[in-house]
């Protein structure tokens, strides 16, 4: 489930926190898309090249294709190595390629760019390289592209994060217990009512992903045994409960809305001793009484 997050292309976005980090799921993904004979292109901004490809065998990179945007973000070094264009410009030349085939896009992260590019201008920039149908000039149709961004939501306030989750096919949010971590997966597809699932999982060492079932009973939080449980319904300035007296005397009253055989009979059945009343009326000089039957023309 975790690893099929990418089949369907489009953006994905892996949201992580402080407490969570996303890195390890992203170089997970990474690895798997690489082992799928995908191509896979990163735009490395927060970590450096070394770093990021740290814990990868000699196989996996060696089919990385690496955007290194953190040793010169701005080409104030001025010896070449920057990309041209920057961040936007690499991203830009990313869906003018010609090669044809599945691509995964890795942006590490797309926090970085949010905090240095406008937002308009990210989004638009995103919604074109993830919905890639072909390519400019004498192209070759690509089967399907997919961007997958890491997502740092505590940096970033709801206008940005909501931009970017309409723009998600995927969301993956990250969270989990003490021993276990768990990947909250939203799936939205055309036509269809959006989906949620949960995965818990680990990363091992070779950033191959161990699927695993919910988390232990002894990971879950107990009550704890020196803390005296608090009863709701102490010092409270009603009753919840009708005592033996109490339930018969509610049983035998009987309200004025209840209308029972014996009111109906003497209702419509009076007494000698009870007395009658009349309703007397007396037309005001001001009334406006008709003398005619308005219903006069009708045949009925």
């Amino acid at each position: 489930m975790l690893e099929s997050v990418l089949a369907s292309g489009g953006l994905v976005l892996l949201r992580d926190s402080v407490q969570w980090e996303g890195r390890s799921l992203l170089k997970a993904l990474i690895r798997k898309s690489v082992l799928c004979g995908e191509q896979v292109h990163i735009l490395g901004c927060e970590v450096s090249e070394e770093e990021f490809r740290e814990g990868f065998d000699v196989s996996i990179n060696s089919q990385l294709v690496y955007h290194d945007l953190f040793r010169d973000p701005l080409n104030w070094s001025k010896t070449g190595e920057a990309l041209p264009g920057g961040a936007l410009g690499t991203l830009r030349a990313m869906y003018r390629r010609t090669d044809p085939g599945p691509v995964i896009i890795a942006l590490d992260s797309l926090s970085w760019l949010l905090l240095h590019l406008p937002c308009t201008t990210l989004c638009q920039t995103l919604h074109t390289l993830s919905h890639q149908d072909t390519c400019s000039g004498n192209s070759s149709p690509v089967e399907r592209v997919c961007v997958l961004g890491l997502l740092h939501e505590e940096l970033h306030g709801p206008g940005p994060m909501g931009a970017l989750s309409s723009l998600a096919q995927t969301e993956v949010t990250l969270s989990g217990t003490a021993s276990q971590t768990s990947a909250h997966i939203l799936y939205r597809r055309p036509r269809q009512r959006p989906t949620h699932k949960i995965q818990w999982f680990s990363i091992l060492p070779d950033f191959s992903v161990d699927l695993q079932g919910g988390p232990p009973l002894e990971s879950q939080p107990l009550p704890d045994p020196d803390t005296p449980l608090v009863d709701p319904t102490t010092h409270l300035t009603f009753n919840l409960r009708l005592s033996k007296k109490e339930k018969e005397a509610k049983d035998s009253l009987t309200l004025p809305f209840q209308f029972s055989s014996e009111k109906q009979q003497a209702l419509l059945c009076p007494g000698s001793g009870q007395a009658t009343s009349h309703i007397f009326y007396e037309p005001d000089a001001y009334d406006d009484l008709d003398q005619e039957d308005p219903d006069d023309d009708l045949d009925i």
